[in-house]
């Protein structure tokens, strides 16, 4: 995660250095003032929102307490709470859902939005524009799905848990960096954007598995009405229309369009976010330069609004609403996603029967052995032929650790198992089980294995690379 570019996030000399400055009329905003609560309160809690792990945490916080929730004295009260009914009318349209459905179709969407984003900024500025240094991680992706679908398969084979075969194919990236940030300097930043790249493609399988199997009934109606407003987004894109309301208007009634389809909502999701200009309106130097010389000494209302529409539109939309939303996506929609989905009641021997389920051991070797032998074999099969290289700083044994903590597969395997089983079903515990417990020993197998892999001395293979991760971060907080 990138640093904040809030005015509280800086360090305490900084702070002090501005509340000193003079710079505030009347005293510095709450958070970087001397108030007690701001100091031990506030920015503590920024302080541990900007680590890269507090997403995963967070996460990893509310499975927790759903799990407590859903098998203390109080249990009954989580799935009264989940099956609440809420309702939303537009004349005679109305549109009513449980709330576990609401978190799953809406709040999802825009977990997906996020996603959609950063692939784009992928495709445009990052590692996924350069086929040849992106070759490695996209095979690994490939085969981190197709071997992992396999194996569950073989275990569910002429069952009826045959139809969750695309539950192990996820890489939560959340948990995946969060663990790599737990490990810290002891991964190379090159393995990291690997991860990172990995994930991203394996969203994109997982999307589109999403989008094609996973889909029920199709009304062509509404698919057409949903495919007609993307259409209007991408010819108001081409007259250089720049309103924000508007996309938002055209992308809820493209989200509704699509949730009447049949598909599941969370791709329009997706589709917004990879139709979002990644390339800024206006040349960045130019635009500054401008700025900087033609800027008067007061700044009236119109003058302000103008001068922050020529800085803003340097960057581009994707990068602001990627940096906007990350929060909101990984702090408020995950956790509460993980909340209203991994509430699993495991007693009168549900665990037990669990245990002994294909679905669930189909489930947790998919995500344990097969993540970690379709990562490394795909891996190996891309070096070998020299359509790709090793990350820099990396040895075979980090790719093994790698793909082994790539056997994370929480959030977007949990919401393939409610496409797959339905919520509350026999089928659904078992593979809600298989995901909890593959991805706990996926994420422990994989964090050990990188520290052996770190005291091993990893091999520098090929060169470094022009852009990594960390450059990307710089880039952006310069931005």
């Amino acid at each position: 995660m990138s640093k904040s570019r809030f005015p509280w996030s800086s360090a305490e000399s900084e702070r002090k250095s501005a509340h000193d400055s003079g710079i505030w009329r009347t005293g510095p905003i709450w958070m970087a003032s001397d108030r007690k609560l701001a100091r031990f309160v506030g920015r503590p809690v920024a302080a541990f929102l900007r680590v890269e792990a507090s997403g995963g945490i967070l996460l990893l916080a509310a499975a927790l307490i759903a799990l407590f929730w859903a098998n203390s004295a109080w249990a009954e009260s989580y799935e009264a709470f989940w099956h609440t009914e809420f309702s939303v009318q537009f004349g005679t349209f109305e549109l009513s859902e449980d709330l576990r459905h609401w978190v799953n179709d809406a709040l999802m969407a825009i977990f997906f939005f996020v996603v959609g984003l950063e692939i784009k900024y992928e495709m445009a500025a990052g590692e996924l524009r350069d086929p040849k240094a992106a070759a490695v991680p996209i095979f690994a992706a490939f085969g981190g799905m197709v071997v992992p679908a396999a194996i569950y398969f073989a275990f569910t084979m002429g069952t009826e848990g045959e139809a969750g075969w695309g539950i192990p194919m996820a890489t939560d990236i959340a948990f995946a960096l969060g663990v790599l940030a737990v490990l810290d300097k002891r991964i190379p930043s090159a393995a990291r954007v690997f991860l990172l790249t990995l994930a991203i493609v394996d969203d994109i399988g997982a999307i589109t598995v999403i989008a094609i199997f996973y889909t029920d009934e199709l009304s062509v109606p509404w698919l057409g009405i949903a495919a007609l407003a993307i259409l209007v987004i991408l010819a108001l894109r081409r007259v250089q229309v720049w309103s924000a309301y508007v996309y938002v208007l055209l992308g809820i009634f493209v989200w509704l369009a699509t949730y009447q389809s049949g598909v599941h909502a969370t791709i329009a999701g997706v589709i917004l976010g990879l139709l979002t200009p990644a390339k800024p309106l206006l040349d960045q130097e130019q635009a500054r330069s401008y700025a900087k010389n033609s800027m008067p000494e007061q700044l009236g209302p119109d003058e302000l609004r103008r001068y922050r529409f020529l800085l803003g539109e340097s960057v581009s939309i994707a990068e602001r609403l990627e940096r906007s939303l990350h929060p909101w996506s990984s702090y408020v929609v995950l956790p509460i996603f993980a909340l209203a989905n991994a509430g699993i009641d495991l007693r009168g021997g549900v665990l037990g029967d669990a245990l002994g389920s294909p679905v669930t051991l189909g489930v947790a070797a998919g995500l344990v052995i097969g993540k970690a032998v379709g990562v490394t074999l795909t891996s190996w099969i891309a070096v070998r032929f020299g359509w790709g290289r090793l990350p820099v700083g990396a040895s075979w044994l980090t790719i093994v650790g790698l793909a082994m903590v790539a056997g994370i597969g929480f959030t977007v395997s949990l919401f393939i198992t409610g496409l797959a089983f339905g919520d509350g079903t026999l089928l659904s515990n078992d593979a809600k089980v298989g995901v909890l417990g593959g991805s706990i020993i996926a994420a422990a197998l994989g964090a050990l294995f990188l520290v052996f892999a770190h005291k091993r001395q990893p091999v520098v293979i090929g060169p470094r690379p022009v852009e990594s991760g960390n450059q990307r971060v710089e880039s952006e907080d310069q931005a």
